[in-house]
Order: C-alpha cells, then structure tokens, then sequence
C-alpha cells in the first residue's frame, strides 16, 4: 500500500471561541484540519509540540497578543506561515506584521475567498520549503535567459531557484541595465504560474492617468477617448505574473492606488463601479534606493514592506568579473547572426578593454556597444577600432593611465552621456533608450550638469 498523505492542519488563534468555530468549520469544509488556540501563550506552546502548515492568528488578544506571539513562533518554526487577522485595520498594524515577516494580513470581517486564496498560499509556500528541507524537490534546471557564473549571479540565481515556487511577492534592486526583467522572468517561469500570463509594465513610461487606465483598465467613456472598455494589466495577469518595472517612479496617489489591489486582491475600472476580484503575483523593479525614498516621504511606507516580502538585489556588471567575457561571446554571436555578419572571433586585446571598462550603463551598455562592433566591424573579427569612442578612449589613454587621475564613476557616466547625444544629434529620447535609462533620469543628470557648471 502507498503511503497515506498527511491532511494539512491549520492552527486557529482566537480569543473569541464563537469566532474560532466558525473558521474552523469552514476550514474542514475545505478539507483542512483545525486546531484551536484561544490565546498567544496556548499557541506558543501548541507550536513547540506540533508542526502546522499554518498558523491564522488574531491580533487582538487579552492574554498574549498576536505580535508577541508571531514573534515566538517565528523563531520557534520560522519557515510556518502565519497569517494574521484583525478588526483593526490600520497601516501601522500592517506594515509591522508584513515588517516580520507575516505571510499575509486580513482584516475582520473577514472576505472568505480571500481567505481561502491567502491560505492555500502560504500552504503551498509550507511544502515547497517542506520539500527542499528534506531534499525531496527536484532539482531541476533553473528556466533562465540570464548569463553569469561569477559568485554574486550564482548566488542571485540560487535565490531565484528558492524564492520561484512560493508565492511571495518579490522587489528586484539594482542599476539601470543590469538585468532585472530578465530576473522577473525566471521567477516567473520556475514559479507554479509558469503556464500563466506574464505581464510587464513600465511604471515610468506612462503619465499617472495613463498609468492607472493601464493597470485597472477603464469603462467606456470613462474619459475623452474611451470608446470601449478596456481590460487593465492586473486582469490580464489573473493567474500569472505582473512585473511593475521602475515602481519607485510612481506617484504617491497611484501608490495608494497599488496598495489596495496588494492587500485586497480586488479592483475598479476607472470610471467603473464593478469590483473585480484578481490572483495575480506582484514582482516589482527598481533603480532606486526606496529605503531613502521612505525616508524622503517620497514613496510609501505601507507599499514599500507589501513589496519587500523577498528582496533580491542585481550586481552591476563592474563586480562580475568572467561574465564580461561570456555576455561579451553571447552577444557578439547573437549580433551577428542578426545583421548576416560573418565573424570568426574577438580579439585579445578587444576582450581586455572590455572587461577593464567600468560600465556604468551596465548589460544593456556592453549589449549595445557589441551591436555598434558587430555592424561597423571589418573584416570577420570584432577588434576594439569598431567599438564605441568612449571605450576606444579608454584604449587610447591605457598608457597615460598610470600617471594620471582616475576617472570617477560619475565622471565616465557623464562624458558617456555626452558622447550619446553627439551620436544621436542631441536626440535625449533616443540617447536615453541606448543609455538604459529613462528620459527623465536623462533630463535630471543633464540639469545637475549645468548647475555644475
């Protein structure tokens, strides 16, 4: 006979015993098994004897209370997910919970399907890690674009291989053009939502009322244009993934917007009164410090640690040393198989300047300058004399090098800006998008220039 399954057992803190009734009734209804808790200490110590697949805690408590009790069974059994429930719905109760390392938050009274969702969640979270623990997952081939095997990416792509299968909502850092969508994609593909919609939206690309049509959709005649309803991205990601590029460009009004569908799982079409319940996992990108910008009162607090369940931070090309070298092979391949380019190798000395260069523009700059190399090159090897002119100076002066001033980061990012809108005649779009960064952080560097002087 096989081996019987173990049923999931969800353990209940509620002072109100009416209250624990009843969600224990509606959980075995949905074949869990329930086990009651009626305070923080009684819970606390049902956690030392017992393992549970999760933990749904009230708040509020005369003996104990849900913090103090998150707090020790955390430490206690930290991979156990413990969701917490409260009448008390304030921002300050959420963001300390999520803070903590709560798996999720509700608030009384309670949306059952949400409930459900929430719990089925941090179920499938539990078992994941449960696998992996006792070496019972497979360990299969991470499904990635990325390329890297320096020690920062091998370690980034570990984190990725663990954090892919759970459903936490997940914030990518890092510099412009060093990757992160590529990262938001892997999450997705080795996630339990691979079979779904991915969907990606650039937060800095749109204006605030485009943005929020976008993300929500809109009704017909919502406003000048609208001539049909639209689905927004939240709705065609149902399912799947949506991956909020560049969140940290967003303004205060349509972050309080974001929170809600966050903690709510539920939207309005502009213009429209219908709610419209979602399943989506969030995973958002930045090139931002949001820390700073919390501190700042530019972004919000609340959103920020919805976001940062699981942060995982991109390393700039500079501290990935041997990559350079295969990104610098992949591209060059890729490039001329593209433009119908015959190219029989790199040079010595072309591989040397390129690693020695500090690309402040990250992938995407060495990504740019190899298509620059691949189409201007002649003969059937890519030399340095086809690279861009800022790195052909950087050949020229090798010598003088030794005996002159470093150049600074911001001084080679600047005369980088520079030598960009030479090529492109002074168009600050185009030089933008071959730069990686967007128009308005183009605008900002170049206003800090003048000021400069």
């Amino acid at each position: 006979m096989g081996r019987k399954e173990r049923q999931t057992t969800i353990l209940v803190v509620d002072d109100e015993q009416v209250h624990r009734y009843m969600l224990c009734s509606m959980l075995r209804e949905w074949g869990w098994r329930c086990v009651e808790a009626d305070d923080g200490e009684t819970a606390v110590a049902a956690v030392e004897k017992h393992t549970y697949d999760a933990v749904l805690m009230d708040v509020r408590m005369a003996r104990m209370d849900g913090r103090e009790a998150f707090s020790r069974i955390h430490a206690l059994q930290p991979s156990v997910p413990v969701v917490i429930m409260t009448a008390y719905s304030s921002v300050d109760d959420a963001v300390e919970a999520i803070r903590h390392g709560a798996h999720d938050y509700l608030t009384k009274p309670l949306d059952f399907d949400r409930l459900r969702l929430t719990l089925e969640r941090a179920v499938d979270r539990r078992q994941v890690i449960e696998r992996q623990q006792h070496g019972t997952e497979e360990q299969t081939p991470l499904e990635t674009a990325i390329i890297g095997t320096s020690p920062p990416m091998l370690e980034l792509l570990e984190m990725i291989r663990y954090v892919a299968p759970t459903e936490a909502t997940v914030l990518i850092a890092g510099e412009s053009g060093t990757g992160k969508e590529l990262v938001a994609e892997a999450l997705h593909r080795n996630s339990l939502r691979r079979d779904r919609a991915f969907v990606k939206v650039n937060c800095a690309a749109l204006a605030e009322s485009l943005l929020e049509s976008e993300l929500f959709g809109h009704e017909k005649g919502a406003f000048t244009g609208a001539d049909r309803r639209r689905e927004g991205k939240f709705v065609q990601a149902d399912g799947g993934t949506l991956f909020l590029d560049e969140i940290g460009e967003t303004t205060q009004a349509m972050q309080v917007k974001l929170l809600r569908v966050l903690q709510e799982q539920e939207l309005q079409r502009v213009g429209g009164e219908e709610t419209i319940s979602v399943d989506v996992r969030i995973i958002a990108a930045t090139n931002r410090d949001l820390e700073e910008e919390v501190r700042r009162g530019a972004f919000r607090e609340d959103l920020y640690y919805r976001l940062n369940v699981v942060m995982l931070t991109v390393p700039p090309l500079r501290e990935r040393g041997d990559d350079i070298t295969l990104l610098v092979r992949h591209f060059a391949a890729l490039f001329a198989q593209k433009n119908r380019r015959r190219l029989e190798g790199i040079t010595s000395e072309c591989i040397d300047l390129l690693r020695h260069y500090p690309w402040p523009g990250n992938v995407r700059e060495l990504e740019n300058a190899i298509e620059r190399g691949i189409i201007l090159m002649r003969g059937e090897q890519l030399t340095e004399k086809s690279l861009p002119l800022t790195i052909q100076k950087m050949a020229e002066g090798q010598d003088a090098v030794a005996n002159a001033r470093p150049l600074s980061l911001s001084e080679v990012e600047k005369e980088m800006i520079f030598q960009t809108l030479d090529e492109t005649g002074g168009n600050k779009s185009e030089a933008a998008r071959r730069l990686g960064i967007t128009r308005k952080t183009l605008l900002n560097k170049l206003h800090k220039y003048d000021e400069e002087g």
